[in-house]
């Protein structure tokens, strides 16, 4: 092992504005915060060596605040990998853009962007589906060659595009712990044991880790930029967005979250960003002028914090993700009284500061197939005596706890998730649905599959020839939303007749037409869009009937030529363009219990 003074190469103090390893002019800039353990070496590895080749003694470091760096100069990242050390112990550089067992790698080589062009699309216009990488295609029905890999997410990105999806939401694909107390891996040359005992895995991802590199066992190949990059390219050319999660733990400051967004934006070129983990800093970051033009996503984003009295952005960035919508729908669905007016503002709601992605399910709770087969979880295989995971899921068996074979029971549940498919993709802003559950995975009653690396945690894809009828109602769904404007507009629809065409933009009915009760005892609603107002000739009228028994609806009157036609009924399905069902001359019809009826009329 070499020391001071070296033949080839120089080291002097370094920038601290730079994060992590960064190519100089003449070298590699070395930046580390110090949290616990300060370093007092840097060691640098020949690719393949066991024996480090050079030992920095960091005395020589700049020093700013809680920051040191130091310049080594004549050694490129094409050559080697690096750790710290704090007295013989391994400390991995936490703004590492590639870790490889107990080695830090440099940012990854050139690659050939040319024709990528990202969507840039709309909320408004946009349908999200989340999957985490690894349970996307793990699973045998997947049918898949590069099973739990980024590649395996790539064979399958024909059949997101044809389902009619145009965004993925990845769970963390950073190098996150699955095992380890802390971050700190150990060379057992200077430590004997593990820095860590093991305990129970982590599946999701979620809490700290290694934010700025790519995990490489989510990888089929030896270099996993090159085939994340490969990804996002395909997935942008399919009209896909690529949005990640970043699950920033308390102790990430502000200038690292900045650096690694921008990161993961130029060397990436992802379109966005899901922030959990620390609201206080997606609030921060929400107001960065760096990523006006980058999808943010967080829980919630208070409108005069961040926009004061400032003109609101012409193109909306931010986007709230959380579950008020999700336990206001289920409660909806599950016919709980009191419900209505609930119901009437989250399928409307759209604000002009920002976004809203709507779900019914994601991987916080049930799947779509358990929100209407459990109504207790059951996550006794997460070893924790069925204590972790929500309690309130607002969720109905339908009549029987788990699987059945009862056809009357199946029945039910599968019309009860057309309805709830129904909602949320008439409904305004972004619809998301999870991986799998288009096919009607189950967890077996498992609300909180956080350490399920399993059958369990994965999408069970041979599900998909028993629930054949789901897979093709989303698929119809999302072709009728993208088919009408109307039901995707860029601003909230104004109840009111702002056209003066005799018609509002969005109205409610009942028993009788205009008017859309919401006393105790109501449990149906119906809503009408007015396609003038998005510059189209027709009216979309969707009965939702929540109520165990059949219920009336009353019609409004249409112009002159145009009739009613049942485009859906989630007893039934969807009918195909053109093959509607045509209405009677009536001014009301009946809605059977649990039931959802979509009618249109075309000039």
């Amino acid at each position: 092992m070499k020391k001071e003074p070296w033949e080839k190469i120089r080291v002097i103090g370094g920038d601290v504005i730079r994060c992590g390893a960064t190519k100089t002019t003449k070298g590699i800039n070395f930046t580390f915060q110090v949290k616990e353990k300060r370093p007092d070496t840097l060691l640098l590895y020949l690719k393949g060596d066991k024996e480090p080749k050079w030992e920095v003694d960091l005395s020589k470091a700049a020093v700013m605040g809680n920051l040191l760096a130091i310049e080594v100069q004549g050694i490129s990242k094409e050559e080697y990998e690096y750790h710290y050390a704090c007295e013989r112990q391994i400390l991995l550089d936490p703004c590492a853009k590639k870790i490889t067992g107990n080695r830090c790698g440099f940012g990854a080589e050139d690659y050939d962007w040319r024709g990528d062009k990202k969507p840039n699309i709309p909320y408004q216009d946009a349908c999200m589906y989340s999957l985490h990488v690894r349970g996307f295609t793990m699973n045998k029905g997947a049918k898949v060659r590069h099973s739990g890999t980024f590649l395996g997410l790539l064979e399958k990105a024909k059949y997101i595009k044809n389902l009619g999806f145009n965004q993925v939401k990845l769970m963390p694909v950073y190098e996150f712990f699955e095992q380890l107390e802390d971050g700190q891996k150990v060379d057992k040359r200077y430590v004997d044991i593990m820095a860590a005992a093991p305990k129970k895995k982590n599946f999701w991802g979620y809490g700290a880790g290694y934010y700025y590199a790519l995990k490489n066992s989510y990888a089929a190949t030896t270099d996993v930029t090159r085939e994340f990059k490969d990804m996002v390219k395909a997935l942008h050319k399919n009209g896909i967005e690529v949005i990640l999660e970043m699950f920033f733990t308390t102790d990430i400051d502000y200038r690292t979250a900045v650096d690694c967004l921008l990161y993961w934006s130029r060397e990436y070129r992802v379109d966005g960003f899901w922030l959990g983990g620390n609201q206080n800093l997606a609030n921060a970051l929400a107001r960065e002028p760096l990523f006006t033009r980058t999808k943010i996503l967080g829980e919630y984003f208070p409108k005069e914090e961040i926009y004061k009295k400032k003109t609101l952005p012409k193109v909306k960035n931010l986007g709230e993700y959380n579950d008020g919508y999700k336990m206001d729908i289920r409660r909806f669905l599950k016919g709980e009284a009191h419900q209505l007016e609930t119901f009437a503002y989250r399928t409307r709601r759209n604000p002009e500061y920002c976004g809203v992605i709507n779900y019914i399910a994601d991987n916080n709770g049930f799947t779509l197939m358990d929100m209407v087969s459990y109504d207790e979880k059951h996550n006794e295989e997460n070893e924790e005596q069925n204590h972790d995971g929500t309690s309130y899921n607002e969720s109905w068996n339908c009549g029987v706890e788990g699987p059945t074979r009862k056809k009357k029971i199946l029945d039910l549940r599968y019309r009860q998730m057309k309805n709830a498919l129904t909602i949320l993709f008439l409904s305004a802003g972004t619809p998301m649905l999870m991986a799998g559950d288009e096919c009607g995975n189950t967890q077996a009653g498992n609300n909180n599959a956080y350490c399920q690396d399993n059958e369990v945690g994965w999408v069970d894809w041979i599900q998909t020839r028993r629930n054949k009828e789901i897979l093709e109602f989303v698929k119809g769904m999302l072709a009728f939303r993208k088919k009408h404007q109307i039901l995707r507009m860029a601003e909230e629809l104004q109840i009111r007749d702002t056209l003066s065409c005799g018609y509002p933009d969005l109205s409610y009915h009942g028993d009788r037409a205009w008017y859309g009760e919401s006393q105790n005892g109501k449990r149906h609603l119906g809503i009408l869009y007015c396609g003038k107002y998005a510059k189209e000739e027709c009216f979309i009228y969707a009965a939702y009937n929540s109520h165990w028994t059949e219920q009336e609806f009353a019609l409004p009157q249409l112009p002159e030529k145009m009739k009613w036609y049942i485009a859906i009924d989630t007893e039934i399905g969807i009918y195909e363009d053109g093959k509607e069902l045509l209405l009677e001359e009536i001014k009301q019809f009946k809605v059977k219990g649990r039931t959802t009826i979509v009618l249109i009329a075309i000039l």
